[in-house]
Order: structure tokens, then sequence, then C-alpha cells
């Protein structure tokens, strides 16, 4: 199965629509959502129109650009964005004295996300993956059981070893944990090595994960392409999406 998933869902109006327009073309399987940012409640009401899988994505590193978002929020959210992009490193060590922003700007976002769509979410990913930042992997967050994203999988020598064994390790950790598909995979990257057959491949006997971000142009014409119906033939997407991400 090939779940192809548009991430930044309710970031703004723009991605919003764009990730909507490319759902209701058959392009996508669902979307992961962002609480508090500016089209967060309009993204809510259109994916209950129209039927849309919705996860969580969290956001640890990008300001809330909602409204009445609350103040707590917000100064936590400075604390770990700043701590996140220090440098590429920082996400594989944990802090202690940021335990209390990661816990409560987890809940915050998981409360409204329940607030809005009225359910828990279909799976849980995280906007420049920070979800699998060494404070979220060792926090106990989110419950077990949950869909969570894996990390990108790479062919042989697209990485070093070092990365790739490191990348093995956590995905390990995490299917002890939590539900997670075989492989997962970033459209811009596959399209620019050439490597979507592949996937599709994989996807004829695994579960795989394609994210998308549709209101980058070439992701977009490349989804609304004839060449990427193909790919999206109903022998390897399932609609409505019953594993999540």
């Amino acid at each position: 199965m090939l779940i192809i998933n548009a991430d930044d869902y309710g970031r703004s109006i723009a991605e919003t629509d764009a990730a909507l327009m490319c759902y209701q073309s058959a392009r996508l399987t669902s979307a992961s959502a962002m609480m508090f940012m500016g089209d967060s409640e309009r993204a809510a009401e259109l994916a209950s129109q129209n039927e849309l899988e919705v996860g969580l994505h969290l956001n640890f590193t990008e300001r809330f650009a909602g409204k009445n978002v609350p103040a707590k929020l917000t100064d936590y959210q400075d604390r770990l964005a700043r701590y996140l992009k220090r440098n590429k490193y920082s996400q594989l060590f944990y802090n202690p004295l940021l335990c209390a922003g990661f816990s409560y700007s987890y809940r915050a976002q998981a409360e409204e996300f329940e607030r809005l769509f009225g359910k828990k979410p279909s799976h849980i990913d995280g906007h420049h993956h920070m979800h699998l930042c060494a404070n979220m992997l060792l926090s106990n967050l989110i419950p077990p059981g949950m869909k969570i994203r894996r990390n990108f999988s790479f062919f042989s020598g697209e990485k070093n070893w070092l990365n790739r064994a490191y990348r093995s390790l956590v995905d390990r950790w995490l299917a002890s944990r939590y539900q997670l598909t075989d492989y997962f995979f970033d459209l811009t990257q596959c399209i620019q090595s050439r490597k979507l057959n592949r996937v599709k491949t994989l996807a004829r006997s695994s579960n795989v994960e394609l994210m998308t971000h549709p209101i980058v142009s070439t992701e977009t014409k490349y989804l609304l392409s004839d060449e990427f119906r193909a790919l999206c033939s109903p022998r390897f997407v399932l609609r409505p999406v019953t594993s999540g991400t």
C-alpha cells in the first residue's frame, strides 16, 4: 500500500487549499495538520466536509501564527525553537531543562487537535521531523500504539553507515512501541533521484509512506501529472487510509 501524505495542512490558507485540491483529485490519501497556525480552524472544517483523513503535525520549531495562542505556549515554543534550531545536532541530545516545555507544547497541540477535529489524530508526525528529537523519543508523551512517522528510508549507498545505523536503531525502538509504515520517502527527493519506480515496487508488498508538500509548485505539478496518476492506481493506494504514518 502507498500512503501519500500532505504535510503542513492548516499552516496557511494556500497550503490548506493546495493539499485539498490534490486530495479532491485523488492524489493524496491523508494530511498532517498544524495547530495554532493561520488556517488551522478552517482546515479542520474543510477536512470534515471532504472526509479527509488527518493526523497531527507536531510543531516545535516554528512560532505559532494563529489567534488566541496561550502566552505560556508561545513562551515555551520560543525556547524549544531556539534550542532545536541552534545547530543540526541539537535534536540528537536530550535536554532535561526543556522537559516541561515539550510536555506542555505537545499536550496543547494534541488537545487543540481534538477540539478542532472532534477526535484523536489518525497519526502523528512532526514539522521538520522533530517528533523524533531526543526529548520526544525519551518522554513517552505520545501514547503507545499510535501510528507515527518513522525515519526516512534510503537505498544502499545513499547515506553513510553511521547515519543509517542511527536511523535503524531509532526505528527499531519506535516499532516496539508504535505502529510504523515499512518505508518512508520524500516526494521531491524521489523525483530528483528518479526512484519513484523503486518506491512503487516496494508498495506492491509493503506499507510505504510518501511525504509531499503540495504548496511546492514542482510537487503539485507532479502530483497532478499523468505519470503520477499511473503510480496512484487503486492497486497501490487505498482510500480512505487504514494505516497511518
